[in-house]
């Protein structure tokens, strides 16, 4: 494979080097700015948009953030009712 390579042969060099140096993957950016984790999930939203807005976060990284935003939201939800329905549960008990 290697002398197929030498010889010009573009596969072989290929294969050669996808075993050698793996394809780059691309990484989010590290973003910094203002965030509330005990806000509501709209003031949280608004944030993002707002860092969006100010360039300090790009739009792609920004949409990854707030659909992280609407999975926290969703489990706070089923936590306020495992609450609930532990308290229902413990007043017919």
């Amino acid at each position: 494979m290697i002398d197929q390579a030498l010889e010009g042969d573009s596969h072989a060099a290929s294969l050669i080097l996808a075993r050698v140096m793996p394809a780059l993957r691309a990484q989010a950016e590290k973003v910094e700015f203002d965030f509330d984790a005990k806000a509501t999930a709209t003031e949280q939203a608004e944030a993002v948009l707002q860092a969006i807005a100010d360039g300090l976060v790009s739009p792609d990284v920004g949409k990854q953030i707030i659909e992280a935003i609407g999975s926290l939201s969703s489990i706070r939800q089923i936590d306020e009712l495992e609450e609930r329905l532990s308290a229902l549960e413990g007043k017919n008990s």
